[in-house]
């Protein structure tokens, strides 16, 4: 059985930031498997993210992994011009890139360069992302922008303030944007995931649910693969935008 049209990336290419992690690497397999060549970006981790634009190749499909240090200004603009010197084209964009180390907010630690890096990286990258991929996107009447959120962004979250608020941030630029590019074809949605393990925010698995941070009504925590599954059906929608999906296993009803 051949993919209907509305669910295959048959030809589109994708960016995919922090794909060497596992929500990261999850989503571009499965973008790969729907058809589409893959960038992946990594920051520090080369060899996963080698490992994952390997994959992908294994799959008939054009990959590679790109450095970028996306706490750097002119960092995202050039990735994308990196992209598509390689592929000639980007359809896809998936800001998934973040960073967030767990601090309460009257923890001296919480300071001004804490606060700046975690904006620069989880809003600021997102949007001058978007900013250089959307002209082209519109004048070929297709694309696709997915952020990664948080479900912290929604419940201020147990990482930290700095975390909740980039994330939030998020979705006010994917309010703004989505109306305003509609028409030309090209959808701005956003993707809230919680409690992932497989990811260097949650690399293992509790024992069961007490031992959580939080209690989830499923009894277990998510997998980068369940996000990607979403994340991709996301994707291949072209009547979504200017959503919130939250993937959290019943942690916040919405």
């Amino acid at each position: 059985m051949t993919q209907p049209e509305y669910r295959s990336m048959g030809g589109r290419t994708a960016l995919v930031t922090g794909g060497s992690g596992g929500i990261g690497a999850a989503t571009a397999l499965r973008l790969a498997e729907a058809g589409a060549d893959v960038a992946v970006t990594y920051h520090g981790h080369r060899q996963e993210a080698e490992a994952a634009a390997s994959q992908i190749r294994e799959l008939g499909r054009r990959g590679v992994a790109l450095p970028a240090d996306l706490s750097e200004p002119s960092a995202p603009a050039e990735l994308v011009g990196r992209v598509r010197e390689e592929f000639g084209a980007l359809d896809v964009l998936v800001a998934n890139a973040g960073t967030g180390h767990q601090l309460a907010w009257d923890d001296d630690e919480l300071d001004l360069d804490t606060w700046d890096l975690t904006m620069a990286v989880n809003l600021r990258a997102p949007w001058l992302l978007t900013r250089a991929a959307l002209p082209a996107m519109i004048s070929r009447n297709f694309g696709r922008v997915l952020y990664v959120s948080s479900v912290a962004a929604l419940n201020g979250g147990i990482v930290g303030p700095h975390y909740a608020a980039s994330k939030a941030g998020l979705h006010g630029l994917m309010h703004h944007l989505a109306a305003r590019v509609a028409a030309h074809g090209v959808t701005v949605n956003t993707i809230a995931p919680a409690l992932i393990t497989g990811t260097r925010f949650f690399p293992g698995e509790p024992a069961g649910s007490r031992t959580m941070p939080v209690p989830i009504p499923v009894g277990r925590t998510g997998r980068p693969e369940e996000v990607a599954d979403l994340a991709v059906a996301m994707l291949t929608n072209a009547y979504l935008t200017d959503k919130v999906i939250t993937l959290d296993g019943g942690l916040y009803p919405s």
